[in-house]
């Protein structure tokens, strides 16, 4: 166990011990934006094998559109952003920018989106209000770039972002000139004002997302240049952002930069997807690893034309869904050579018995008899409701460690997949950073083991938003608290299940992948 990290999620949560926090107690439904619904995993009789078949479209990241989004909005002119992903995350983020200034057509499946270049206008409002609903990527990125303008932006979300502390992004984003107000125990709501000035920071990261807001917003923050030698022309066409090379050491020498000193980092990989932003941006920055970060200010984003790539987060549902149920299906639209760090669940799964095959366009899954291992999570926190589905088909013991950031995510995923998963009879129990699955036989009213039996009954995963407690008796309930990733984990689950299965709150899907049971029904051919 990295005790650094454990640290670091002990500080960002104000905790003295490294015991693992109870689960919160729970409103009837933690996202008070969605309407109250229920999913019934249901058995359906005379019909026989749970399994998946054909080919499955993963839809677009929310990672990627959400950084497209912002980043085309402090662009000068007009972006095309090529079948972003359609949620209520990337919607709120839509609503953020628009009210940035950015204008946004839709155009077919595309978006496009006319920049604001740079800054926020001053408002005719004393204060201009942002309301990201339950997206903390949007909280986070878009409050760094708020403040390189000296407008007034207040910051809120539901429930959930204001339990999700920002403390150590707003104390570095006040190292270099913003000013806060608001922020008890450093959450939402918030107001922040800059411009942002030159600095140099240091910044805990319990969850990677804050790097990412200062990376993003560094090379907009305005600049002098200690030396006329380095022309604006010159600023505007530098082509290097690689450590160590003569003209990014020039470049840096010239222009005031920031400098980020990072403590403490959990789930770089995500940071890589900024990284690779700023690379097409031909932004110029220079690295130390993970630990420090050089990025010369006055430099600015451009219009693009992109396709945004297939989320490995999402797909992951998909990956144990193939995985527990011995499936073969194809997965559309992943790329292994994307900067998305949930790829890492193919090794991973291969490593448990499963066949995956690169294909052009996609991937192909051959689930297999599944057998334990240990997996560092720190860098794939997303992945851990899937990966602990997995490991309650697998034999022998399987081990997640290294995540504590999994407890600051929409809920505690560690605590709420321990008790959901535990009342689905898994033999499972908690880490300070992450769990221990003891699977096999595992699970009492499941068929774990028999992966290639023809016993397996099938279920159907259906939408019904007027179901009510009455008519679910004859269930076992779990519930979703909130999350989306926890939602589509127990619906994984439930492939496996003898008895019907009932999720509470399962509507949350609608936050990062609105068709998951549309999609996972026609996988199992029951639409």
């Amino acid at each position: 166990m990295n005790t650094g990290n454990v640290a670091a999620y002990q500080q960002y949560l104000g905790v003295a011990s490294p015991r693992a926090p109870a689960i919160a107690p729970l409103d009837p439904l933690t996202t008070s934006f969605y309407p109250p619904a229920m999913i019934h995993c249901m058995k359906e009789q005379g019909e026989r094998q749970a399994k998946l078949r054909g080919r499955i479209p993963i839809p677009a990241s929310k990672s990627h559109t959400i950084r497209a989004l912002l980043i085309a909005t402090f662009a000068r002119g007009s972006s095309r952003l090529r079948r972003p992903l359609v949620s209520l995350d990337t919607n709120n983020c839509r609503a953020v920018v628009e009210k940035f200034g950015a204008e946004i057509e839709v155009d077919g499946e595309d978006w496009v989106l006319h920049g604001i270049g740079g800054r926020v206008e001053a408002s005719e409002h004393p204060v201009l209000d942002m309301d990201v609903g339950n997206s903390g990527t949007t909280l986070y990125f878009a409050t760094a770039l708020a403040a390189l303008s000296g407008c007034r932006v207040r910051f809120d979300g539901d429930k959930q972002i204001r339990r999700r502390s920002a403390a150590s992004l707003l104390s570095a984003l006040a190292a270099l000139g913003a000013r806060i107000e608001g922020a008890k125990d450093g959450c939402a709501p918030f107001t922040i004002c800059g411009p942002l000035k030159p600095g140099i920071i240091t910044v805990d990261c319990p969850t990677s997302q804050f790097l990412s807001a200062l990376i993003l917003a560094a090379p907009l923050i305005s600049s002098s240049y200690r030396d006329k030698g380095l022309s604006a022309g010159e600023r505007m066409t530098t082509e290097t952002n690689i450590s160590g090379s003569k003209k990014t050491d020039e470049y840096c020498q010239k222009a005031e930069a920031t400098q980020i000193e990072v403590r403490s980092l959990n789930e770089a990989p995500y940071v890589d997807i900024t990284l690779d932003w700023l690379s097409s941006q031909n932004i110029t920055y220079k690295r130390d690893g993970w630990r420090r970060f050089s990025i010369p200010s006055g430099q600015s984003y451009r219009a693009f034309d992109r396709i945004i790539p297939a989320d490995w987060s999402s797909a992951a549902f998909f990956l144990a869904a193939a995985a527990i149920t011995g499936s073969e299906v194809i997965l559309e639209g992943l790329d292994l050579g994307d900067s998305q760090g949930d790829k890492a669940v193919v090794d991973m799964l291969r490593t448990m018995g499963c066949r995956i095959d690169e294909l052009a366009g996609g991937i192909r899954v051959v689930g297999k008899p599944l057998r334990g291992g240990t997996f560092n999570l720190n860098a794939t926190p997303d992945a851990l409701p899937a990966m602990a589905v997995i490991g309650c088909y697998a034999s022998g013991t399987t081990r997640l460690v290294n995540v504590p950031q999994a407890r600051i995510k929409e809920t505690d995923r560690i605590a709420v997949m321990c008790a959901e998963l535990g009342i689905l009879g898994a033999n499972i129990e908690e880490l300070p950073d992450g769990l221990v699955i003891k699977g096999g036989l595992g699970m009492g009213d499941s068929i774990t083991g028999s992966q290639g039996s023809t016993e397996r009954e099938p279920v159907r995963i259906r939408p019904d938003a007027a179901v009510k407690h009455s008519r679910a008796t004859d269930c076992i309930t779990v519930d979703g608290h909130g999350d989306h990733r926890v939602v589509m984990a127990l619906a994984v689950a439930a492939l496996g299940i003898r008895k019907t299965v009932c999720i509470q709150g399962a509507e949350v899907i609608e936050v990062t992948f609105p068709g998951f049971f549309d999609l996972l029904d026609h996988a199992l051919g029951r639409d």
